[in-house]
């Protein structure tokens, strides 16, 4: 039978079918079913899954082909960018606001009517924060949260979810900080999974799924909660080059 298989709620959580067996059309459709359980959740990533479906869908898990992935190490920051930053305009911190961040991200954009971020989407990921695993870094000017973004943490990679800027440049360095941070703790990886120009403006590629999978193999077998999530703010300062 071919993709998307059915995920029974009855059966093993972990057990997915092969991220080879996703349909090449759409790109990556996998699996339909299934809960947002953590345990669900987790087994899903590390084996180079997600889910992502409107609220009138039952869920739908991807694994799309090739994959958006950033090395820290190879964060491209733009002049203009690095202007932005050196100016301080924003305050960044981690994990001081998960359920605003990720409220925020849920909110239509102006090209779009709907949000994917419904309801059960939203109480899943706040329980993967209070289990540790899940994480925001904001943006905030003059006290108000301007900018973010969240995503899962497992072993060495960060999964992430989605962004939102009511400011001019707020995300983009709220992710220039997180990438600089993970880099500090050796993260190998940043998935960003879908290609976008924005991505590839700050550094992201696209790298075979099966490249993909070999990073996760060796790099998600720590939980992400052991790794500290405080922010650093004796960054290197920032040059012109």
């Amino acid at each position: 039978m071919p993709a998307p298989y059915w995920l029974d709620n009855c059966g093993d959580a972990t057990l997915f079918p092969s991220v080879q067996l996703a349909l090449s059309e759409p790109n990556g459709l996998l699996a339909v079913g299934g809960d947002l359980s953590p345990e669900r959740l987790i087994a899903a990533y590390r084996q180079g899954i997600f889910p992502w479906y409107n609220e009138d869908q039952p869920i739908l898990w991807w694994s799309p082909n090739p994959r958006a992935v950033l090395f820290p190490e190879a964060l491209n920051i733009s002049r203009s960018l690095r202007k932005v930053i050196r100016q301080k305009r924003f305050d960044i911190t981690f994990d001081q606001d998960f359920e605003g961040v990720i409220t925020a991200c849920a909110e239509p954009r102006p090209y779009e009517q709907e949000t994917w971020i419904s309801p059960e989407i939203f109480e899943a990921y706040v329980t993967l924060h209070r289990l540790g695993y899940g994480h925001s870094v904001e943006a905030w000017q003059e006290g108000r949260l301007v900018g973010g973004l969240y995503g899962i943490a497992i072993g060495q990679v960060f999964f992430g979810e989605s962004m939102f800027s009511r400011e001019s440049n707020a995300s983009k360095v709220a992710f220039v900080h997180l990438s600089r941070q993970l880099q500090r703790w050796h993260y190998r990886a940043i998935d960003c999974q879908v290609s976008s120009e924005h991505l590839h403006s700050l550094g992201a590629i696209d790298i075979p799924r099966v490249d993909f999978l070999s990073l996760l193999k060796h790099h998600t077998n720590l939980h992400g909660k052991t790794l500290p999530w405080q922010f650093d703010h004796d960054f290197e300062p920032l040059t012109d080059g």
